[in-house]
């Protein structure tokens, strides 16, 4: 254990965080007493990573901590040294931190390591007080279920159709060739997760017709933005391209837009994803818990190829959520086609 590990347990913090912490500890990443953990948090998160550090220590593995302003001036431009190099000696990490613009290439840098040491890794983007009482306290054994659930079917399908009552229609043809993956909250070698968790995804073949963020979208365009009700964004979409952007928040219009002009790939669907965490009754403005409410968020940039097969890249990743979903599977063609529907105004019409 290094000083910031012992810093951070010198920390005061809520009662309230104990439940969640120990579910990301014990039910979420199921730590073993001989496994080394390591702890990414910065000065604003320091409470909640203090509520995980004590549930590491109860454990009594091995394990470091890392507060990011300690080591590097924020943003990021490069993940620290320091963080790289413990993280090439263990086998879990958490990463407990509020992002601030242009450090996704960072964050990269971290899950490169984590992917090709096939680590299992929480990425708490963004955590606050009010998720580690809210989605980090859902059954994540129960969200499991019915991720599984949810993820046998996608995996079969060849398309999948959703509308919503603000205007989203849009259609998502399948590419075989790329995986379908679940991060339901219990994580796995397999793929790091998200937590709170709760999602099913994988990168579509072609994407085409009209997604209305009325939720949130993500990175840092969510701490500005907020809840999106009132001022939702419509985009259009054709081929897998954003064609347009609109709002009544022009300056969300003009950020979006740049975000997804970033490269020549920003503007391309990378994720097509189906929230499963029925513990989260209603967005709240953080996009590390509400891409988890149950319906669809896609994303533009990034598609996880490591994980997913597609073969291209873009240094950018951003999340657009909407809500009351209805969302149909279809496989097969012509009379052999099959059709059922999942989901009716929200919510789930297959049981865990």
């Amino acid at each position: 254990m290094n000083d910031s590990a012992a810093r951070l347990l010198s920390l005061a913090f809520p009662a309230e965080f104990i439940p969640g912490a120990r579910s990301a500890v014990t039910t979420c990443l199921r730590i073993a007493p001989d496994e080394k953990v390591t702890l990414i948090t910065d000065r604003e998160t320091a409470p909640i990573a203090a509520a995980i550090a004590t549930q590491l220590a109860a454990l009594g593995c091995p394990w470091n901590a890392f507060i990011l302003e300690d080591l590097v001036p924020r943003p990021l431009g490069d993940m620290p040294a320091a963080v790289l190099a413990d993280l090439e000696t263990s086998q879990v990490s958490i990463f407990a931190v509020q992002v601030q613009p242009n450090e996704l290439h960072s964050r990269m840098q971290m899950t490169d390591v984590v992917n090709r040491r096939r680590m299992r890794h929480a990425h708490m983007v963004n955590i606050t007080s009010e998720i580690m009482c809210l989605g980090m306290r859902a059954d994540y054994d129960l969200v499991d279920r019915l991720s599984q659930q949810v993820l046998d079917r996608v995996r079969r399908a060849t398309s999948i159709r959703a509308t919503t009552a603000a205007g989203t229609a849009i259609t998502a043809g399948m590419n075989p060739n790329y995986k379908w993956f679940k991060t339901s909250g219990i994580i796995s070698p397999e793929k790091w997760g998200n937590l709170p968790g709760g999602e099913c995804f994988t990168s579509p073949g072609e994407v085409n017709g009209t997604f209305v963020v009325d939720g949130v979208v993500g990175d840092w365009l969510c701490a500005r933005y907020g809840l999106l009700a009132a001022t939702p964004l419509t985009i259009q979409i054709a081929q897998n391209r954003i064609v347009s952007c609109t709002s009544q928040n022009k300056q969300l219009e003009t950020d979006f837009w740049a975000y997804t002009h970033t490269d020549e790939n920003s503007d391309r669907v990378g994720e097509f994803a189906i929230g499963t965490n029925i513990g989260v009754e209603r967005v709240i403005g953080n996009i590390l818990q509400d891409e988890k409410f149950p319906g669809i968020h896609i994303a533009f940039g990034n598609p996880y190829g490591e994980h997913t097969g597609a073969p291209w890249r873009s240094g950018t990743h951003i999340d657009v959520v909407g809500l009351g979903f209805n969302i149909w599977l279809e496989s097969g063609a012509g009379p052999d086609q099959v059709t059922e529907q999942i989901m009716s105004e929200g919510r789930f019409l297959i049981s865990a």
